[in-house]
């Protein structure tokens, strides 16, 4: 019979051990920063009803969609009743709409898990991967307050991460709209389309936004293209000029002068909250693209690695479930694309490598000996320590070998000798230094060794 061809789809990052944990640990303190804040931990499922996931149509993602079928449903050729999903903010819709008698409001989740879009094959663009959100959805309202926690949580996350210095960029849609106003342009599917071209300034440069503004779709004049590009060029350097910007704008529209007072609101919480000022700053061309957020939005960025280009974005919205419920639920929320993120800090050379989560590793010198390995490993396993023995007879340098390759720190020779003499004989692999330790000191060594490597450097 021939062999079928192992082989993965495009899109997709499988990962060798080593990878597998340092994204686990990237998981791990994303999971740890989101409960440090008070969110809950909700799961979904992987397929939701197609009716249900595509309420919003004719957008880019709802264009990516994986629809699934049974294979009875396809031998009697009917349309997929399932779809895999594509984000987790829709399945958060029909979830808080669901569930909305059973919640508590202001409900506070986090939601890490994978979603599916058929992405077209290239470097970098995945069709699963992980998502990590966060939001807080109110019942009919929703204090401003929570805008100003969510850069809070955004700090403390990347912070641990420790990938170097970044940026968290605030704006308020309610500013360009108003502006748009102040200019004539009111429609709300024209300021919409503007919006997003204005989403696109440092990524494609205020030309190519200019070009368009004053292109077929928009018409504006060149006058009219200029202050716009001008009034979205406005960045900050420290919380006094973002205040002080913020001052200068001409607030004669209701809208802008309402954005210009959330977003000073927002800025004086997040600086409350404990936030550094030279983690955040406002940034006035960040609209982000979909329609539905409505207030303050966010981007945080890596200073010295633009080009890997927004690590967490998201926003506030006013009404999420409006598709499944009458009720009213505001909220706020951020989405970290952690499998992109990971993939792109990898090809970056930003993480170091990972360590296995086996700690030690039990030399075998004669299977005779084996109930003494195996009590050795017991007695490191009870005391917290990931320990693994080897199971089979071999060179004590192929042993070592199998260590190294494995990422395993301490390899542990346990022969006559050391028998004889009640210690047991330790390589650090990471320091290739080798010493002898009483039996009963084992336990401590390695711990007083564990806890050295997480206060000095690698």
């Amino acid at each position: 019979m021939a062999l079928t061809q192992a082989r993965t789809m495009p899109g997709v990052m499988e990962l060798l051990p080593l990878d597998q944990i340092a994204l686990q640990q990237m998981l791990d303190t994303i999971r740890r920063n989101f409960e440090r804040f008070g969110f809950l931990p909700v799961e979904t499922p992987v397929m939701e009803f197609s009716d249900v996931l595509l309420t919003k149509q004719g957008g880019e993602t709802e264009r990516q969609v994986y629809f699934v079928q049974s294979t009875g449903a396809l031998e009697q050729g009917g349309k997929p009743e399932l779809a895999l999903r594509f984000d987790l903010t829709v399945p958060l819709a029909r979830y808080v709409a669901e569930q909305e008698h059973d919640l508590s409001f202001p409900f506070r989740r986090y939601q890490i898990q994978r979603v599916y879009r058929g992405e077209r094959a290239q470097r970098g663009r995945f069709r699963e991967f992980y998502q990590a959100d966060i939001d807080v959805i109110g019942k009919d309202t929703l204090s401003l307050r929570y805008d100003a926690e969510i850069p809070a949580v955004i700090y403390s996350v990347f912070r641990d991460l420790a990938i170097g210095p970044f940026t968290i960029w605030l704006n308020n849609r309610k500013l360009m709209r108003g502006f748009f106003e102040s200019l004539g342009i009111v429609d709300p599917q024209a300021q919409a389309l503007g919006l997003r071209e204005v989403d696109k300034l440092d990524k494609r440069g205020a030309d190519h936004v200019r070009d368009t503004l004053m292109g077929e779709a928009f018409g504006l004049s060149a006058e009219s293209a200029k202050k716009i590009l001008d009034f979205v060029q406005i960045r900050s350097s420290s919380h006094a000029d973002a205040l002080a910007k913020l001052d200068a704008l001409q607030t004669g529209n209701v809208t802008l002068s309402q954005g210009v007072s959330e977003l000073r609101e927002t800025l004086e919480l997040i600086k409350a909250f404990g936030v550094p000022e030279t983690h955040y700053a406002i940034n006035l061309s960040i609209a982000r693209g979909l329609d539905y957020y409505t207030g303050t939005v966010y981007e945080t960025t890596l200073n010295e690695h633009p080009q890997i280009g927004s690590i967490c974005s998201g926003g506030r919205y006013d009404n999420l479930a409006a598709n499944y419920t009458k009720s009213q639920l505001p909220g706020v929320g951020i989405s970290i694309g952690v499998t992109r993120l990971f993939w792109q800090l990898r090809e970056a050379k930003l993480l170091g490598a990972a360590q296995s989560t086996v700690t030690a590793l039990v030399t075998q010198m004669d299977e005779a000996q084996m109930p003494a390995y195996l009590e050795l490993a017991h007695h490191l396993r009870s005391a917290g320590i990931a320990t693994e023995v080897v199971m089979e007879s071999g060179k004590l340098a192929k042993q070592f070998k199998y260590a190294d390759r494995a990422g395993i720190r301490f390899v542990l020779v346990l022969g006559p000798d050391e028998i004889s003499k009640g210690v047991v004989t330790v390589k650090d692999m990471r320091k290739q230094d080798q010493f002898e330790v009483p039996r009963a000191d084992l336990v401590k060594t390695l711990r007083v060794e564990l806890e050295q490597a997480q206060v000095m450097p690698a």
